[in-house]
Formats: C-alpha cells, sequence, structure tokens
C-alpha cells in the first residue's frame, strides 16, 4: 500500500502533463489545481482501501474529462417522439416562434419591465399582461407568478392564513413530484377541512363544516387522475351560490386550465378558465405552461379585491415572474386574443393534427429502415396533468419488432442508441418494442428522426 501512495503525482506533476497544459488554454488555472486537488484526495482513498494507484495518463486523463463535464451544458434539446404532448420530463409545452421570438428579443438587453413611459416612475411588471388576461377571461384583475404550486401558495398565505379553508376529501390531491394540497396548506398557516368522501361528497358537506374560522371554500381539480364508478362531486355553480350565502370566496385551481374548447378536437371537456371566471369564482388558478401552451407561470384571475390583496403582500414578491417568461406568456395570449391559438402555439398543432397527415409521416419514418419498421394503429396522450386518461388516435412507428427474437433487449438498445444522438429521439418501450409517435414531433424535425433511425438501425445490423 505504501508503494501505491508512494506511486501518487504530484499537483505539480499532473500541471505538467500536456493534457493539462492545453486544458488551461480554455479554463482557468484555479479551477484545474482545485479539480487536481479533489480528484487526487479520491485516489488516497481507494488506495487506503486497496486499490492500486492509477497512472498519471490515466489521472490526467479522468481530471480533463471532468473538466470539460463540468463546463458543458447538461440541458439539451431532443424530439419527444413518446407520444406524450405535455411531457413533465422533456420540459411540457413547445413554444409558438412568436413567443421564442419575443423572449430572446428581451434577453438580449434592457426592456421596460417596471418602467411607466408616461410618469417616467417606476411600474409594475403586472401591467403586461393584466388587461389581455382580463381581456380574454372575463376577470376584474390578474396576477402572474412563476408557476402554479406558487399561485397556490400565495393565495392561501395571502387571503387564508391562520384561517380554514374547506375542500373535498375526494380533491385532496398530489399532483406529482410530492407536490400535495394539504402539505401546501399546511405550509401557508392555513388549516385544510376535509369533506365528504373519496369518491362522493355533497354540498351539504361543505355547508356543515363552515364555522367563523372559514376563510374560503375550494375546489381542486384532480389534473392527473380521474375517478370512476360511483362518485358525486359538487358542482363549482353550487360552491358560488353557498359561497355568496355565507359570504366567502370561492378559490378554483383549474391545474391546467384551457382557453379553447378540447371537445372540438375529439377530447373530453376540460376546464374552461373565463367559464369559471363566468360562474363566479372569486379567483382561479392555472398553469402557464400546460393547454395554455406558454412557458412556465402561474396564473391567477377574479376580483380585483382579492387580486389586490395578493399583489401588496410580500410572497408576491418571491414568486413574481422574470422578464424572459414575461414575454414569451405576453405572445402566447396574444394567440388567443387574435383567434390564432390552433395554428401558432404547438400544443394546439399536435392536437388538431389529422390523423391523415400523421399516417403520412408514420410511413415516411418507416419506409426507409427495411423491414425494421411498421407503422400499428395507436393513442397519443396528452399528459402534464391535463385531461387524465383522455387520448387522441396516432400511427405508431415501431422498430425492433422483427428482431426480438434474436435480441431480448433490442428496444433499450435502439432507444439508447437514440438517445445518444446529437439532437436525442425520445421514444417510449412497449412489449419490448420501441414506439414512435409523430403527433408528438414537429414535421420540421421529420429528417432529423430518418437520419436517426437510420443510423442506429444500420449500427445494429452490423452487430
Amino acid at each position: 500500500m505504501d508503494k501505491e501512495f508512494r506511486n501518487l503525482p504530484s499537483v505539480d506533476r499532473l500541471l505538467s502533463e500536456e493534457r493539462i497544459r492545453q486544458l488551461q488554454q480554455n479554463y482557468p488555472h484555479t479551477l484545474i489545481v482545485d479539480f487536481i486537488r479533489r480528484y487526487l484526495q479520491q485516489v488516497r482513498l481507494s488506495i487506503a482501501a486497496s486499490n492500486p494507484c492509477p497512472s498519471v495518463s490515466e489521472i490526467a486523463e479522468s481530471i480533463c474529462t471532468q473538466v470539460r463535464a463540468l463546463a458543458s451544458p447538461t440541458l439539451r434539446p431532443v424530439i419527444n417522439a413518446t407520444g406524450v404532448i405535455l411531457h413533465t420530463n422533456l420540459g411540457r409545452a413547445p413554444l409558438s416562434q412568436e413567443a421564442i421570438a419575443a423572449m430572446e428579443a428581451m434577453a438580449k438587453g434592457y426592456c421596460n419591465l417596471e418602467l411607466d413611459f408616461d410618469s417616467r416612475k417606476r411600474g409594475s411588471r403586472n401591467t403586461h399582461l393584466e388587461p389581455v388576461l382580463c381581456q380574454l377571461t372575463g376577470a376584474e384583475a390578474a396576477l402572474v407568478v412563476n408557476n402554479n404550486a406558487s399561485a397556490v401558495l400565495l393565495v392561501l398565505t395571502a387571503l387564508a392564513k391562520k384561517k380554514e379553508v374547506i375542500v373535498s376529501r375526494g380533491q385532496a390531491v398530489e399532483i406529482g413530484d410530492g407536490f400535495r394540497i394539504p402539505d401546501v396548506m399546511r405550509q401557508s398557516g392555513v388549516k385544510l377541512i376535509e369533506v365528504g368522501t373519496t369518491n362522493c361528497t355533497y354540498i351539504t358537506d361543505y355547508e356543515q363544516a363552515i364555522n367563523p374560522r372559514t376563510a374560503a371554500l375550494m375546489r381542486v381539480h384532480s389534473s392527473n387522475f380521474r375517478l370512476m364508478g360511483f362518485t358525486h362531486f359538487v358542482t363549482l355553480d353550487e360552491l358560488v351560490t353557498l359561497g355568496k350565502h355565507y359570504e366567502l370566496p370561492v378559490f378554483d385551481d383549474l391545474g391546467s386550465g384551457s382557453f379553447l374548447d378540447t371537445t372540438r378536437f375529439g377530447l373530453d371537456p376540460a376546464p374552461m378558465v373565463p367559464q369559471s371566471v363566468a360562474i363566479g369564482a372569486g379567483l382561479v388558478l392555472f398553469s402557464g405552461d400546460k393547454l395554455m401552451g406558454g412557458p412556465q407561470a402561474g396564473i391567477i384571475v377574479g376580483r380585483k379585491q382579492l387580486i389586490d390583496k395578493l399583489k401588496k403582500h410580500p410572497l408576491a414578491r418571491a414568486v413574481r415572474i422574470d422578464k424572459i417568461r414575461l414575454a414569451g406568456l405576453a405572445a402566447t395570449l396574444i394567440h388567443y386574443l387574435k383567434d390564432e391559438a390552433v395554428n401558432k402555439i404547438p400544443v394546439w398543432r399536435m392536437i388538431s393534427a389529422s390523423l391523415e397527415d400523421i399516417d403520412r409521416r408514420a410511413r415516411l419514418w418507416a419506409q426507409p429502415l427495411q423491414g425494421l419498421a411498421r407503422v400499428v394503429e395507436g393513442e397519443t396522450m396528452i399528459g402534464g396533468g391535463s385531461l387524465p386518461g383522455d387520448t387522441l388516435p396516432t400511427r405508431l412507428v415501431t422498430v425492433g419488432e422483427a428482431e426480438k427474437r434474436k435480441h431480448q433487449n433490442i428496444a433499450q438498445t435502439l432507444s439508447q442508441r437514440l438517445c445518444c444522438q446529437e439532437i436525442p429521439v425520445v421514444g417510449r418501450i412497449s412489449d419490448n418494442v420501441l414506439l414512435l409517435d409523430p403527433r408528438s414531433v414537429f414535421p420540421e424535425e421529420d429528417e432529423v428522426v430518418l437520419q436517426a433511425l437510420q443510423r442506429v438501425t444500420t449500427d445494429l445490423q452490423h452487430t
């Protein structure tokens, strides 16, 4: 073991290595020295555990690899061929060209984020979004924060702290990644009052729970699951009527929320933001990066008296939206204002794509693969906690099905190789077959997909 420790090179010895010297042309000397010292410490621990000392060349190569990896962005664009349009792991909603251009313009330099040109005094960033949101929803006022979880936290903290909010037991949900409505309520200092049962809640359940400490009634959309069978839930109309009788506001957390009628595309009805406002919800909360099709944001619309309280609360500053996403969201909202969302916003373009066009593209993908692929019927999921269980008909390209018996892990092999392309192509695996869905892929990306498929299948045939 002592001999192995003696073989350990010094910092200066490693700095004299040619590869390390070349590395110093692009990276600070202090950064490289820090990496060397930390790596040598790891080697010492390894030697102490009875492992041999790597050679100087191996140590230098490893240090160079680690430095370059740290300085290389790990966030990369991918092609989403999974058939999940709002794929949370892949960044949810892709943005329109207009939204991208607006965000780029604001990123390049300064802007009037909080400058009032008329008074030449400090203004509010909220003025860039509030008018168009009020126009689209019919609400008296609006406020935008960085995501819908923040919107829920702000509303409960500002308007119900140390008080009680009544929610149906069937709506005390977890929406993913450990985000639970009961936990958010506790964090905001609100006492959750669950009423009814998991599958059945009646308006009398709410009324019996109302007391002097009640601050609001709340409806939470079950964004990522669906209860079927013997069920009963209180409608928003019933909640609003009850709220008015007891002078209590109703908070309607739509999760996703939509400005378009999803039934026109053959989907189940999604909660409509303008409809909730029209029915009389005091505040309506929804996401910017789901069916809205914009950048991540939490949008709150509703009564001016309540919105004004939110704007003045200290937490509003902590969760405010930044200038880049604000610009992208404004451009996205203008698509709805101009009645061009279906043609401009990628989410709606994918949802409204014709089955004939998808079939044509799927056959284009499969044609050059010489029997390794075929086109089958399938379903596209909306995803992102929107329209749970609802799907659209599509055509899937199955790759490697003919090779299943020869290669037990053919789907995993193909998937891994597609993910190692310069622009990774991400599909989904079912029954040891790789499935690729053109509906969730931009038509302008077809050539990239084709080239990637040709490369990986050629490699496979030569192994």
